[in-house]
């Protein structure tokens, strides 16, 4: 079977990959020529483990190709995956203008049929324009050549990509003819025969699933950092009652974890998103704005526990160490991070920024440049600070040498942004020690 994955950022190259791995022809295409010319070298653009193997594995086995062209491949393919970004528009609604670019190369060069589907996140509604710009162009060319489209959105988490598609919760898929769902559910039967769930639906349906999902998880977030935040003031441990609520079947024990904010891709700009369309719908999602609201101001939690510490006294020349700078483990992405907003915070206030991150250096430096100090390791960034903040609970730092640490810093204050060290561990070894929702 032979597709191909239009994009070649996280989405379009982890998809692309793993259905190579089943035994599908794929071939990628971007219009970035160097990012092609560096894949076909066999160098990854993204940091995802095990990413990097399984592309050589698969370009080796020669399911899996890369290109520049997609209207040179275009009629070879069954199934053809828009797979672009779609980022936030000023107002926060998805930008549409790559995906429909797509569309418009897909109408300008069709000659058999086909199935488009969209991978992007997009909102409900995107199909039907991607549908109307097709057939715009075949009008233009006089030409009446039958194709379908569809929609296929991605849950996959950063970090954890590759597990999650090939061993997925589910897979939604968004149809409206019974011969695109018969090439869709040809493409994923290695799913279905490991009886993995593939759920199909009409194609709205299944463009809401992806917003709805991801917005219930940045709710689930937003409301534990609430809760935490008052528990603070009342003296209650947010631990304790997560784990309180979590044994409640109906709740469950997922992504009720409080911490200083969530970031990443997917999240912020699909909240974003889903409130713009329900404006758009004259409908207002009070939840999610509340959501929103919470999160911007969990960003710079740290930084306040940082000046309550310091008894509201200036900030300015203290050293503030950073362990963490992605917006999550496993990554080097720093979009919508909370260590961007720490950063600006700090270096506003004077202070210098000694930053270690096992993956996200070289991304914190592409978009702070020398504002900072980078950092060789977790123990070289606590050198003469006077206050060690963590921001990413990256393995490595969950059983530091607190001896070791006592002696490099100047001032012996640890605050904890995601809850991971031990407590009674950390002021036993002669620290003080702010968390969240303690």
């Amino acid at each position: 079977m032979n597709i191909a994955i239009v994009g070649t950022g996280y989405v379009g190259l982890v998809s692309g990959t793993c259905f190579a791995e089943t035994g599908v022809n794929v071939t990628c295409v971007d219009v970035d020529e160097k990012k092609i010319e560096r894949l076909t070298n066999g160098e990854i653009p993204i940091y995802e483990p095990g990413l990097d193997q399984m592309v050589l594995k698969n370009v080796k086995a020669g399911r899996l190709k890369f290109t520049t062209d997609l209207a040179s491949i275009l009629n070879e393919q069954e199934i053809v995956f828009i797979a672009v970004g779609t980022p936030p528009d000023e107002d926060g609604s998805a930008d549409l203008k790559y995906v429909l670019q797509v569309a418009k190369t897909i109408g300008e060069n069709l000659s058999q049929y086909l199935v488009v589907v969209t991978k992007s996140t997009v909102p409900v509604g995107t199909a039907r324009k991607v549908r109307a710009t097709i057939e715009a162009e075949l009008k233009k060319r006089g030409s009446d050549i039958p194709f379908d489209v569809a929609s296929n959105p991605e849950f996959l988490k950063e970090g954890n990509a590759i597990k999650d598609f090939m061993s997925p919760d589910r897979v939604v898929v968004g149809v409206e003819s019974e011969q695109a769902k018969k090439k869709l559910t040809k493409l994923y039967k290695p799913f279905l025969i490991n009886n993995f769930r593939v759920i199909f639906m009409d194609i709205p349906s299944a463009e809401m699933t992806k917003y709805a999902a991801n917005s219930m998880l940045a709710t689930r977030i937003s409301f534990m950092n609430d809760i935490a935040n008052l528990c603070e003031r009342v003296g209650a441990d947010v631990n304790m009652v997560r784990a309180g609520i979590g044994s409640d079947t109906r709740i469950g024990r997922k992504f009720l974890y409080a911490g200083c904010g969530y970031g990443g891709s997917c999240f912020p700009k699909d909240v974003k998103a889903l409130i713009k369309t329900a404006d758009q719908n004259g409908y207002s999602m009070e939840v999610l704005k509340a959501v929103e609201r919470v999160n911007e101001r969990q960003k710079g939690i740290l930084f306040e526990k940082l000046q309550k510490a310091f008894n509201g006294e200036s900030l300015k020349g203290k050293t503030i160490a950073l362990w963490g700078l992605s917006f999550k483990p496993e990554t080097d992405d720093m979009r919508e991070s909370t260590a961007l907003v720490i950063i600006q915070k700090l270096l506003d206030a004077g202070c210098t920024i000694r930053a270690y991150d096992p993956i996200a250096m070289d991304e914190c430096r592409r978009r702070m440049g020398e504002t900072i100090v980078y950092c060789r390791d977790m123990y070289d960034a606590v050198l003469d600070a006077d206050a060690l903040l963590l921001l990413t609970e990256w393995k490595e730092f969950r059983l530091p040498t607190w001896g070791v640490i006592r002696k490099a810093m100047r001032h012996p204050l640890v605050i904890d942004g995601r809850n991971i060290f031990d407590i009674d561990e950390v002021l036993e070894s002669g620290f003080e020690y702010h968390c969240i929702g303690k």
